[in-house]
Protein backbone atom coordinates (compact mmCIF):
# COMPACT_ATOMS: atom_id res chain seq x y z
CA UNK A 1 0.00 0.00 0.00
CA UNK A 2 1.31 3.18 -0.74
CA UNK A 3 2.70 5.72 2.36
CA UNK A 4 -0.11 7.68 2.46
CA UNK A 5 -2.86 6.94 5.38
CA UNK A 6 -6.07 5.21 4.64
CA UNK A 7 -8.62 7.53 3.99
CA UNK A 8 -11.96 7.70 6.22
CA UNK A 9 -14.65 9.10 4.09
CA UNK A 10 -16.88 8.28 6.90
CA UNK A 11 -18.75 12.14 7.09
CA UNK A 12 -20.04 11.11 4.16
CA UNK A 13 -22.90 8.37 3.80
CA UNK A 14 -22.61 6.22 1.00
CA UNK A 15 -25.35 3.99 -0.46
CA UNK A 16 -25.46 0.79 -0.98
CA UNK A 17 -25.54 0.73 -4.35
CA UNK A 18 -22.86 3.59 -4.48
CA UNK A 19 -20.23 1.14 -2.23
CA UNK A 20 -20.96 -1.98 -4.63
CA UNK A 21 -20.16 0.18 -7.65
CA UNK A 22 -17.17 1.44 -6.06
CA UNK A 23 -15.66 -2.36 -5.27
CA UNK A 24 -16.97 -3.67 -8.75
CA UNK A 25 -15.39 -0.92 -10.42
CA UNK A 26 -11.79 -1.98 -8.67
CA UNK A 27 -12.27 -5.91 -10.06
CA UNK A 28 -11.48 -7.69 -13.38
CA UNK A 29 -12.24 -10.81 -13.67
CA UNK A 30 -9.18 -12.86 -13.61
CA UNK A 31 -6.89 -14.07 -16.83
CA UNK A 32 -7.43 -17.63 -18.07
CA UNK A 33 -5.75 -20.48 -18.04
CA UNK A 34 -5.70 -23.64 -19.72
CA UNK A 35 -6.63 -26.20 -17.14
CA UNK A 36 -7.25 -30.34 -16.58
CA UNK A 37 -10.25 -30.77 -16.86
CA UNK A 38 -10.64 -31.81 -13.19
CA UNK A 39 -8.74 -28.74 -11.87
CA UNK A 40 -11.59 -26.89 -14.00
CA UNK A 41 -14.57 -27.83 -11.83
CA UNK A 42 -16.50 -24.48 -10.67
CA UNK A 43 -14.74 -22.70 -13.31
CA UNK A 44 -15.90 -20.47 -16.17
CA UNK A 45 -15.10 -21.47 -19.71
CA UNK A 46 -13.36 -18.70 -21.77
CA UNK A 47 -14.22 -19.79 -25.16
CA UNK A 48 -17.27 -21.85 -27.33
CA UNK A 49 -16.24 -25.65 -27.24
CA UNK A 50 -17.18 -27.55 -30.56
CA UNK A 51 -17.94 -31.16 -30.72
CA UNK A 52 -14.97 -32.84 -32.75
CA UNK A 53 -16.70 -36.07 -33.79
CA UNK A 54 -20.22 -37.50 -33.53
CA UNK A 55 -21.62 -38.57 -30.22
CA UNK A 56 -22.13 -41.61 -29.77
CA UNK A 57 -19.74 -41.95 -32.71
CA UNK A 58 -21.12 -45.01 -33.69
CA UNK A 59 -24.80 -47.30 -33.66
CA UNK A 60 -24.33 -49.12 -30.42
CA UNK A 61 -26.96 -51.06 -28.74
CA UNK A 62 -28.98 -49.83 -25.52
CA UNK A 63 -29.41 -53.42 -24.03
CA UNK A 64 -27.96 -56.37 -23.37
CA UNK A 65 -29.10 -59.18 -25.57
CA UNK A 66 -29.00 -60.25 -29.86
CA UNK A 67 -28.20 -58.18 -32.96
CA UNK A 68 -31.01 -58.83 -35.07
CA UNK A 69 -32.27 -58.59 -38.30
CA UNK A 70 -35.84 -57.25 -38.35
CA UNK A 71 -37.05 -59.98 -41.23
CA UNK A 72 -35.79 -62.81 -39.12
CA UNK A 73 -38.17 -62.62 -35.85
CA UNK A 74 -40.91 -60.80 -37.69
CA UNK A 75 -43.82 -62.33 -36.18
CA UNK A 76 -41.52 -64.36 -33.59
CA UNK A 77 -43.59 -65.16 -30.30
CA UNK A 78 -43.39 -67.62 -26.93
CA UNK A 79 -45.18 -70.44 -28.80
CA UNK A 80 -43.63 -70.01 -32.28
CA UNK A 81 -39.93 -68.89 -31.46
CA UNK A 82 -37.62 -67.17 -34.40
CA UNK A 83 -34.81 -69.76 -33.99
CA UNK A 84 -31.55 -68.10 -34.68
CA UNK A 85 -28.04 -69.10 -35.37
CA UNK A 86 -25.29 -67.47 -33.30
CA UNK A 87 -22.76 -65.87 -34.71
CA UNK A 88 -20.41 -64.80 -32.24
CA UNK A 89 -20.38 -62.23 -29.29
CA UNK A 90 -20.12 -58.15 -29.59
CA UNK A 91 -18.99 -56.89 -26.54
CA UNK A 92 -18.42 -52.64 -25.95
CA UNK A 93 -14.93 -52.18 -27.13
CA UNK A 94 -14.97 -54.65 -30.08
CA UNK A 95 -12.98 -53.98 -32.98
CA UNK A 96 -13.49 -56.85 -35.10
CA UNK A 97 -17.28 -57.40 -35.68
CA UNK A 98 -19.04 -60.71 -37.06
CA UNK A 99 -21.27 -60.01 -39.92
CA UNK A 100 -25.30 -61.11 -39.14
CA UNK A 101 -27.17 -63.12 -41.90
CA UNK A 102 -30.01 -64.32 -42.66
CA UNK A 103 -31.08 -66.18 -40.02
CA UNK A 104 -28.30 -65.53 -37.37
CA UNK A 105 -27.76 -63.33 -34.66
CA UNK A 106 -24.65 -61.96 -32.36
CA UNK A 107 -24.83 -61.70 -28.76
CA UNK A 108 -23.91 -57.97 -27.97
CA UNK A 109 -23.67 -56.19 -24.57
CA UNK A 110 -24.75 -52.51 -23.98
CA UNK A 111 -22.76 -49.81 -25.40
CA UNK A 112 -21.37 -52.93 -28.05
CA UNK A 113 -21.85 -51.17 -31.97
CA UNK A 114 -24.12 -52.38 -34.21
CA UNK A 115 -22.49 -55.35 -36.37
CA UNK A 116 -22.82 -55.40 -40.44
CA UNK A 117 -25.99 -56.71 -41.36
CA UNK A 118 -28.04 -56.54 -37.72
CA UNK A 119 -30.83 -54.08 -37.88
CA UNK A 120 -32.00 -54.11 -34.18
CA UNK A 121 -31.28 -55.74 -31.22
CA UNK A 122 -33.57 -57.45 -28.90
CA UNK A 123 -33.05 -57.57 -25.27
CA UNK A 124 -31.92 -60.72 -23.36
CA UNK A 125 -35.10 -60.78 -21.48
CA UNK A 126 -36.87 -61.69 -24.92
CA UNK A 127 -35.19 -64.99 -25.55
CA UNK A 128 -34.19 -67.74 -24.18
CA UNK A 129 -30.87 -66.69 -24.00
CA UNK A 130 -29.41 -69.04 -25.60
CA UNK A 131 -30.12 -72.29 -23.16
CA UNK A 132 -32.80 -73.99 -25.10
CA UNK A 133 -35.65 -72.97 -21.89
CA UNK A 134 -38.01 -70.13 -21.14
CA UNK A 135 -37.51 -66.81 -21.26
CA UNK A 136 -33.70 -65.84 -19.75
CA UNK A 137 -33.26 -63.60 -16.89
CA UNK A 138 -29.75 -62.50 -18.02
CA UNK A 139 -26.83 -63.18 -20.04
CA UNK A 140 -24.44 -66.03 -18.52
CA UNK A 141 -21.18 -64.34 -18.31
CA UNK A 142 -18.78 -64.87 -21.29
CA UNK A 143 -15.89 -66.22 -19.38
CA UNK A 144 -18.46 -69.25 -17.31
CA UNK A 145 -20.14 -70.08 -20.66
CA UNK A 146 -18.22 -69.40 -23.71
CA UNK A 147 -20.07 -71.42 -25.81
CA UNK A 148 -23.26 -69.22 -25.69
CA UNK A 149 -21.43 -67.33 -28.06
CA UNK A 150 -22.57 -69.80 -30.51
CA UNK A 151 -24.80 -72.33 -31.00
CA UNK A 152 -28.67 -71.15 -31.34
CA UNK A 153 -30.82 -68.47 -29.60
CA UNK A 154 -34.47 -68.58 -29.65
CA UNK A 155 -36.43 -65.12 -29.48
CA UNK A 156 -39.90 -64.47 -28.38
CA UNK A 157 -40.67 -61.21 -29.75
CA UNK A 158 -40.42 -59.32 -32.40
CA UNK A 159 -38.60 -56.08 -33.01
CA UNK A 160 -38.99 -53.03 -34.98
CA UNK A 161 -35.85 -51.60 -37.16
CA UNK A 162 -33.62 -49.56 -35.01
CA UNK A 163 -35.52 -51.05 -31.62
CA UNK A 164 -32.51 -50.41 -28.88
CA UNK A 165 -29.93 -48.87 -31.09
CA UNK A 166 -28.76 -45.88 -30.08
CA UNK A 167 -27.87 -44.32 -33.11
CA UNK A 168 -24.75 -42.11 -34.11
CA UNK A 169 -24.62 -38.71 -33.74
CA UNK A 170 -28.24 -38.65 -31.47
CA UNK A 171 -26.85 -36.73 -28.47
CA UNK A 172 -24.22 -34.18 -30.65
CA UNK A 173 -23.13 -34.10 -34.08
CA UNK A 174 -19.87 -33.18 -35.26
CA UNK A 175 -19.91 -29.51 -35.30
CA UNK A 176 -22.77 -28.65 -32.62
CA UNK A 177 -21.70 -26.32 -29.94
CA UNK A 178 -21.01 -27.99 -27.22
CA UNK A 179 -20.71 -25.15 -24.78
CA UNK A 180 -20.48 -22.29 -24.77
CA UNK A 181 -18.21 -19.48 -23.19
CA UNK A 182 -19.80 -18.68 -19.85
CA UNK A 183 -20.67 -21.67 -18.81
CA UNK A 184 -19.66 -23.08 -15.41
CA UNK A 185 -17.93 -26.43 -15.77
CA UNK A 186 -19.98 -28.39 -13.13
CA UNK A 187 -20.15 -32.11 -13.30
CA UNK A 188 -22.24 -32.86 -15.99
CA UNK A 189 -20.29 -30.51 -18.06
CA UNK A 190 -17.07 -31.70 -17.42
CA UNK A 191 -18.82 -35.12 -18.12
CA UNK A 192 -19.25 -33.87 -21.79
CA UNK A 193 -16.04 -32.67 -22.14
CA UNK A 194 -14.13 -35.49 -21.38
CA UNK A 195 -16.73 -37.77 -23.63
CA UNK A 196 -16.08 -35.06 -27.01
CA UNK A 197 -12.39 -35.87 -26.02
CA UNK A 198 -11.23 -33.01 -24.38
CA UNK A 199 -8.44 -33.38 -21.52
CA UNK A 200 -7.73 -29.98 -20.94
CA UNK A 201 -9.98 -26.44 -21.57
CA UNK A 202 -8.96 -22.84 -21.26
CA UNK A 203 -11.37 -21.29 -18.05
CA UNK A 204 -10.51 -17.98 -15.39
CA UNK A 205 -9.80 -20.10 -12.27
CA UNK A 206 -11.50 -19.93 -9.53
CA UNK A 207 -10.17 -16.65 -7.20
CA UNK A 208 -8.52 -17.50 -4.38
CA UNK A 209 -10.22 -15.38 -1.17
CA UNK A 210 -7.94 -15.14 1.59
CA UNK A 211 -10.81 -14.56 5.01
CA UNK A 212 -9.37 -13.62 8.17
CA UNK A 213 -11.28 -12.21 11.44
CA UNK A 214 -9.93 -9.77 14.21
CA UNK A 215 -10.26 -9.71 17.97
CA UNK A 216 -8.68 -11.08 20.92
CA UNK A 217 -11.30 -12.15 22.50
CA UNK A 218 -11.79 -14.68 19.48
CA UNK A 219 -11.62 -17.99 20.57
CA UNK A 220 -11.20 -21.09 17.53
CA UNK A 221 -14.12 -23.69 17.78
CA UNK A 222 -12.59 -26.41 19.92
CA UNK A 223 -10.61 -24.86 22.53
CA UNK A 224 -11.34 -23.79 25.63
CA UNK A 225 -13.49 -20.39 26.22
CA UNK A 226 -12.38 -18.23 29.09
CA UNK A 227 -13.81 -14.97 30.24
CA UNK A 228 -14.62 -12.28 27.91
CA UNK A 229 -14.36 -14.58 25.53
CA UNK A 230 -16.13 -15.82 22.59
CA UNK A 231 -15.80 -18.17 19.63
CA UNK A 232 -15.15 -16.81 15.93
CA UNK A 233 -17.88 -17.94 13.68
CA UNK A 234 -16.96 -15.20 11.59
CA UNK A 235 -14.09 -16.62 9.51
CA UNK A 236 -16.02 -20.20 9.11
CA UNK A 237 -19.56 -18.34 7.74
CA UNK A 238 -17.22 -16.12 5.08
CA UNK A 239 -14.87 -18.74 3.77
CA UNK A 240 -17.79 -21.34 3.74
CA UNK A 241 -19.54 -18.21 1.65
CA UNK A 242 -16.56 -17.66 -0.45
CA UNK A 243 -16.68 -21.42 -1.51
CA UNK A 244 -20.26 -21.42 -2.39
CA UNK A 245 -19.52 -18.01 -4.10
CA UNK A 246 -17.25 -20.26 -6.49
CA UNK A 247 -13.89 -19.35 -4.64
CA UNK A 248 -11.23 -21.19 -3.21
CA UNK A 249 -11.08 -20.70 0.12
CA UNK A 250 -8.55 -20.01 2.74
CA UNK A 251 -9.38 -19.66 6.16
CA UNK A 252 -6.82 -17.68 8.61
CA UNK A 253 -6.92 -17.78 12.60
CA UNK A 254 -8.63 -14.68 14.46
CA UNK A 255 -6.16 -11.92 14.33
CA UNK A 256 -5.78 -10.13 18.20
CA UNK A 257 -6.05 -6.56 18.39
CA UNK A 258 -2.37 -5.66 17.58
CA UNK A 259 -2.02 -3.74 14.33
CA UNK A 260 1.82 -5.43 13.93
CA UNK A 261 0.25 -8.83 14.03
CA UNK A 262 -2.77 -7.91 11.49
CA UNK A 263 -0.56 -5.85 9.08
CA UNK A 264 2.64 -8.45 9.23
CA UNK A 265 -0.24 -11.44 8.88
CA UNK A 266 -1.93 -9.73 5.61
CA UNK A 267 0.94 -9.29 3.84
CA UNK A 268 2.20 -12.89 3.97
CA UNK A 269 -1.68 -13.84 2.91
CA UNK A 270 -0.94 -11.52 -0.18
CA UNK A 271 0.97 -14.28 -2.40
CA UNK A 272 -1.80 -16.22 -2.08
CA UNK A 273 -4.96 -14.19 -2.66
CA UNK A 274 -7.11 -12.44 -5.55
CA UNK A 275 -9.39 -11.11 -3.00
CA UNK A 276 -8.35 -10.46 0.90
CA UNK A 277 -11.48 -10.38 3.15
CA UNK A 278 -11.36 -8.94 7.16
CA UNK A 279 -13.96 -9.04 9.79
CA UNK A 280 -14.06 -6.41 12.70
CA UNK A 281 -12.10 -3.42 13.58
CA UNK A 282 -13.34 -1.30 11.19
CA UNK A 283 -15.87 0.95 13.31
CA UNK A 284 -14.64 3.99 15.68
CA UNK A 285 -13.50 1.80 18.84
CA UNK A 286 -10.27 2.12 20.39
CA UNK A 287 -9.63 -1.15 19.81
CA UNK A 288 -10.32 -1.08 15.94
CA UNK A 289 -7.12 -1.47 14.59
CA UNK A 290 -7.86 -2.33 11.41
CA UNK A 291 -7.63 0.94 9.82
CA UNK A 292 -4.03 1.36 11.61
CA UNK A 293 -3.14 -2.05 10.36
CA UNK A 294 -3.83 -1.14 6.68
CA UNK A 295 -2.35 2.35 7.27
CA UNK A 296 0.99 0.90 5.74
CA UNK A 297 0.22 -2.80 4.39
CA UNK A 298 2.25 -2.90 1.44
CA UNK A 299 4.31 0.21 2.13
CA UNK A 300 7.63 -0.17 -0.53
CA UNK A 301 10.88 -1.12 1.38
CA UNK A 302 13.58 1.57 1.34
CA UNK A 303 15.04 2.16 -1.96
CA UNK A 304 11.72 0.53 -3.33
CA UNK A 305 9.26 2.07 -5.93
CA UNK A 306 5.25 0.06 -5.14
CA UNK A 307 2.44 1.44 -5.72
CA UNK A 308 0.36 -0.63 -3.44
CA UNK A 309 -3.31 1.35 -3.80
CA UNK A 310 -5.07 2.54 -0.52
CA UNK A 311 -8.20 1.64 1.88
CA UNK A 312 -10.79 3.87 2.55
CA UNK A 313 -13.24 3.53 5.42
CA UNK A 314 -16.76 4.82 5.02
CA UNK A 315 -20.37 4.53 6.60
CA UNK A 316 -23.35 3.09 4.63
CA UNK A 317 -26.80 4.07 4.47
CA UNK A 318 -28.09 0.06 5.40
CA UNK A 319 -28.13 -1.72 8.44
CA UNK A 320 -26.79 -4.41 9.36
CA UNK A 321 -23.29 -3.13 8.47
CA UNK A 322 -23.09 0.53 8.43
CA UNK A 323 -19.03 0.75 9.13
CA UNK A 324 -16.95 -0.89 5.44
CA UNK A 325 -13.66 -0.52 4.05
CA UNK A 326 -12.44 -0.95 0.72
CA UNK A 327 -9.29 -0.84 -1.15
CA UNK A 328 -6.76 -2.20 -2.63
CA UNK A 329 -3.54 -3.27 -0.83
CA UNK A 330 0.12 -4.58 -2.36
CA UNK A 331 1.68 -4.50 -5.31
CA UNK A 332 -0.70 -6.27 -7.43
CA UNK A 333 -3.43 -4.02 -5.96
CA UNK A 334 -5.20 -6.78 -4.42
CA UNK A 335 -8.79 -5.97 -3.83
CA UNK A 336 -9.25 -6.39 -0.13
CA UNK A 337 -13.02 -5.96 1.75
CA UNK A 338 -12.94 -4.81 5.33
CA UNK A 339 -16.54 -6.05 7.00
CA UNK A 340 -17.79 -5.26 10.19
CA UNK A 341 -17.17 -7.83 13.22
CA UNK A 342 -20.90 -8.29 14.45
CA UNK A 343 -21.86 -11.67 12.41
CA UNK A 344 -25.17 -11.02 10.81
CA UNK A 345 -23.38 -7.06 9.43
CA UNK A 346 -20.74 -9.02 8.04
CA UNK A 347 -22.10 -12.03 6.41
CA UNK A 348 -25.43 -9.31 5.13
CA UNK A 349 -22.29 -7.21 3.81
CA UNK A 350 -20.40 -10.36 2.19
CA UNK A 351 -23.32 -11.33 0.25
CA UNK A 352 -24.10 -7.68 -1.05
CA UNK A 353 -20.13 -7.19 -2.08
CA UNK A 354 -17.73 -10.03 -1.54
CA UNK A 355 -19.85 -12.49 -3.26
CA UNK A 356 -20.74 -10.10 -6.51
CA UNK A 357 -16.42 -9.05 -6.90
CA UNK A 358 -15.90 -12.89 -6.16
CA UNK A 359 -18.59 -13.49 -8.91
CA UNK A 360 -16.81 -10.54 -11.48
CA UNK A 361 -13.01 -12.34 -10.58
CA UNK A 362 -14.77 -15.32 -12.21
CA UNK A 363 -15.90 -13.58 -15.38
CA UNK A 364 -19.58 -14.01 -15.31
CA UNK A 365 -22.01 -12.59 -17.03
CA UNK A 366 -23.71 -9.13 -14.84
CA UNK A 367 -26.75 -11.39 -14.81
CA UNK A 368 -25.13 -14.00 -11.83
CA UNK A 369 -22.73 -11.55 -10.10
CA UNK A 370 -25.79 -11.09 -7.29
CA UNK A 371 -27.87 -13.34 -5.86
CA UNK A 372 -31.36 -13.28 -7.59
CA UNK A 373 -34.17 -11.17 -6.29
CA UNK A 374 -37.98 -11.61 -6.44
CA UNK A 375 -40.99 -9.55 -4.80
CA UNK A 376 -43.24 -11.45 -1.58
CA UNK A 377 -45.72 -9.95 0.45
CA UNK A 378 -44.77 -9.58 3.96
CA UNK A 379 -46.43 -12.02 6.40
CA UNK A 380 -46.16 -11.13 9.74
CA UNK A 381 -48.15 -10.68 12.92
CA UNK A 382 -47.47 -6.75 12.96
CA UNK A 383 -45.31 -3.84 11.21
CA UNK A 384 -41.50 -4.29 10.26
CA UNK A 385 -39.63 -1.23 11.67
CA UNK A 386 -36.82 0.10 10.28
CA UNK A 387 -34.40 3.32 10.35
CA UNK A 388 -35.30 6.73 8.08
CA UNK A 389 -32.59 6.99 5.63
CA UNK A 390 -31.22 3.09 5.73
CA UNK A 391 -31.70 0.43 3.67
CA UNK A 392 -32.96 -2.11 5.99
CA UNK A 393 -31.79 -6.25 5.52
CA UNK A 394 -33.98 -8.56 7.73
CA UNK A 395 -33.75 -11.90 7.60
CA UNK A 396 -36.67 -14.09 6.46
CA UNK A 397 -38.42 -17.08 5.13
CA UNK A 398 -39.57 -17.09 1.77
CA UNK A 399 -42.38 -19.37 0.56
CA UNK A 400 -42.25 -19.76 -3.01
CA UNK A 401 -45.67 -21.48 -3.29
CA UNK A 402 -47.56 -18.50 -1.80
CA UNK A 403 -45.14 -15.70 -2.75
CA UNK A 404 -44.44 -14.58 0.88
CA UNK A 405 -42.11 -14.08 2.98
CA UNK A 406 -42.51 -14.19 6.77
CA UNK A 407 -39.32 -12.69 9.31
CA UNK A 408 -37.03 -14.78 11.19
CA UNK A 409 -35.64 -13.40 14.51
CA UNK A 410 -35.07 -9.81 15.24
CA UNK A 411 -32.90 -7.23 13.61
CA UNK A 412 -29.83 -7.44 15.90
CA UNK A 413 -26.96 -7.52 14.00
CA UNK A 414 -25.49 -10.51 16.34
CA UNK A 415 -28.60 -12.87 16.08
CA UNK A 416 -26.40 -15.83 14.18
CA UNK A 417 -29.06 -18.33 15.11
CA UNK A 418 -31.96 -16.26 13.42
CA UNK A 419 -29.66 -16.11 10.36
CA UNK A 420 -29.13 -19.62 10.12
CA UNK A 421 -32.84 -19.82 10.00
CA UNK A 422 -33.20 -18.03 7.04
CA UNK A 423 -33.35 -18.12 3.43
CA UNK A 424 -33.39 -14.91 2.19
CA UNK A 425 -32.67 -11.12 3.02
CA UNK A 426 -35.99 -8.94 3.28
CA UNK A 427 -34.90 -5.76 1.69
CA UNK A 428 -36.81 -2.39 3.55
CA UNK A 429 -36.11 0.77 1.47
CA UNK A 430 -34.19 3.93 2.63
CA UNK A 431 -37.80 6.26 2.80
CA UNK A 432 -39.70 3.44 4.56
CA UNK A 433 -39.41 3.56 8.44
CA UNK A 434 -42.54 1.14 8.84
CA UNK A 435 -43.85 -2.40 6.88
CA UNK A 436 -47.28 -3.60 7.45
CA UNK A 437 -48.08 -6.85 6.89
CA UNK A 438 -49.47 -7.71 3.13
CA UNK A 439 -46.81 -5.33 1.71
CA UNK A 440 -44.87 -5.90 -0.93
CA UNK A 441 -40.89 -6.49 -0.54
CA UNK A 442 -37.80 -6.91 -2.72
CA UNK A 443 -36.76 -10.22 -1.31
CA UNK A 444 -32.63 -11.67 -2.11
CA UNK A 445 -32.65 -15.37 -2.35
CA UNK A 446 -29.88 -16.77 -0.36
CA UNK A 447 -30.18 -20.58 -1.50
Amino acid sequence: MSSSAPQDTGHRLWSVDEHLADVLSAVRPLEPIELQLLDAQGCVLVEDVTVPVALPPFDNSSMDGYAVRTADVQGASEEFPAVLTVVGDVAAGSGELPTVGPGEAARIMTGAPLPPGAEAVVPVEWTDGGTGGGAAAGMTPASAAPEQAGGEVRVHRAAEARAHVRSRGSDVQAGDLALAAGTILGPPQIALLAAIGRGTVRVRPRPRVVVLSTGSELVQPGEALTAGTIYDSNSFALAAAARDAGAIAYRVGAVADDADTLRATIEDQLIRADLLVTTGGVSVGAYDVVKEALSSVGQPDEGEDVDGGRMDFRKLAMQPGKPQGFGTIGPDHTPLLALPGNPVSSYVSFELFVRPAIRTLMGLPEAEVRRPSVRAVLEADKALGSPAGRRQFLRGKYDAVSGTVSPVGGSGSHLIAALAHADSLMVVPEDVTSVEPGTELEVVLLG
